[in-house]
């Protein structure tokens, strides 16, 4: 008759021909260990590892050891009857031990089989994956301090007081706008919106702060600059689904005229004038690949003191409830008509209408001062 592990405890049989067989060859370590901590029993690969003298030992003897380790989760078995389990460092290589106890068709628990599984590699793997993670988050919290710091200072540029909003849905955002002196009467403003968010629509944002001021030094025809933001983008050869939208305009602060196109962004800039609200219309494609050459028309308005400019992006607009409901543009329209803290105001209706914000968005407003 075959023999049990419950055999081999309590008549002293030996493996050979027992029910546990397959324990023998194991690539893990497999040992029985009694109520006296006695290594009862130890697989092929324990033996192979750590000597054929193994049974009749105490158990931390068998590890090296003098006395028992700090956390037995044998003993843990054999005074509950639970399975435990724990991680161990035996020499230079990591184990998790996980221990089961023996019990008599009475249900006595007369011994613990515990399985030693190296992980010492799946360890050092998720070492060096932790660490790679931690340079990783290190890069990308450093690169949403320089794109915050691109944005520009909040203050007066030529006759504008700006003030603006900027929530990424990441850390990382694909919105960007800013505000910059051209030449000493000329101020140029954007607000440019890269499809997606993350790493990718980041870098792109950076792409295009950094050629729209370069582009437009001491330049203020509006289709000319577009069209060598145009040009730059295609020469870095990207695909077809990487393209961004940008309203772009000047302000002359001694004519007091805002010039400006449209290059496919959807959420329309707001001009407000004593509780009157224009909006600043314009149709354009967005800056792809898909075009050689672009050309957009100019339109022109002519701004006074107290006029407010608010440019946006459309993560405003199309943020979404439970019900999968817009927040929409009547909401926005009429914080923008009635608040006098437009831009808190905007923030929190937005986060109190969204449980979740799963778009970048941001709002630059300036008051002609």
């Amino acid at each position: 008759m075959k023999n049990s592990i419950k055999d081999i405890i309590e008549k002293g049989i030996s493996i050979e021909g027992t029910q546990i067989n397959i324990i023998g060859e194991m690539i893990d370590w497999v040992r029985v260990i009694d109520k006296n901590s006695i290594v009862k029993y130890a697989n092929k690969k324990m033996k192979d590892d750590l000597g054929n003298n193994i049974e009749g030992k105490k158990c931390y003897e068998v590890l090296g050891r003098k006395e028992k380790c700090s956390v037995c989760v044998s003993s843990y078995t054999l005074e509950t009857g639970k399975i435990s389990k724990k991680e161990e460092k035996i020499g230079e290589k990591i184990y998790n031990i996980i221990s089961s106890p023996v019990k008599t068709d009475k249900g006595e628990i007369i011994a613990a089989v515990e399985v030693f599984r190296d992980i010492t590699k799946e360890k050092e793997l998720a070492m060096n994956l932790e660490n790679k993670n931690k340079i990783m988050s290190s890069d990308i919290q450093f690169a949403k301090n320089m794109q915050e710091r691109m944005l520009p200072i909040i203050g007066i540029y030529n006759g504008l007081m700006i003030n603006y909003l900027y929530k990424p849905s990441e850390m990382l955002s694909g919105d960007i706008f800013d505000v910059y002196k051209i030449d000493h009467n000329h101020t140029g403003i954007y607000i440019c919106d890269v499809v997606g968010h993350g790493v990718t629509a980041s870098l792109l944002t950076i792409f295009v702060r950094q050629s729209l001021r370069a582009i437009s030094k001491n330049e203020t025809n509006i289709n000319k600059i577009i069209g060598e933001l145009h040009k730059t983008f295609l020469t870095l050869n990207l695909e077809a689904d990487k393209y961004f939208s940008v309203f772009f305009g000047i302000y002359n602060n001694n004519s007091n005229e805002f010039k400006y196109i449209n290059a496919g962004h959807n959420a329309i800039p707001i001009l407000l004038r004593n509780g009157n609200i224009t909006l600043l219309e314009a149709r354009g494609y967005p800056i792809s690949n898909i075009f050689d050459t672009v050309n957009y028309d100019i339109n022109t308005v002519n701004l006074q003191e107290k006029d407010r400019l608010i440019l946006y992006s459309d993560g405003i607009i199309e943020a979404r409830n439970n019900e999968g409901i817009q927040f929409g543009m009547d909401r926005f329209l009429e914080i923008v008509k009635k608040e006098k803290n437009i831009l808190n105001k905007i923030g929190e209706s937005v986060e109190s209408y969204t449980n979740k914000q799963t778009d970048d968005y941001a709002v630059l407003m300036m008051d002609v001062v």
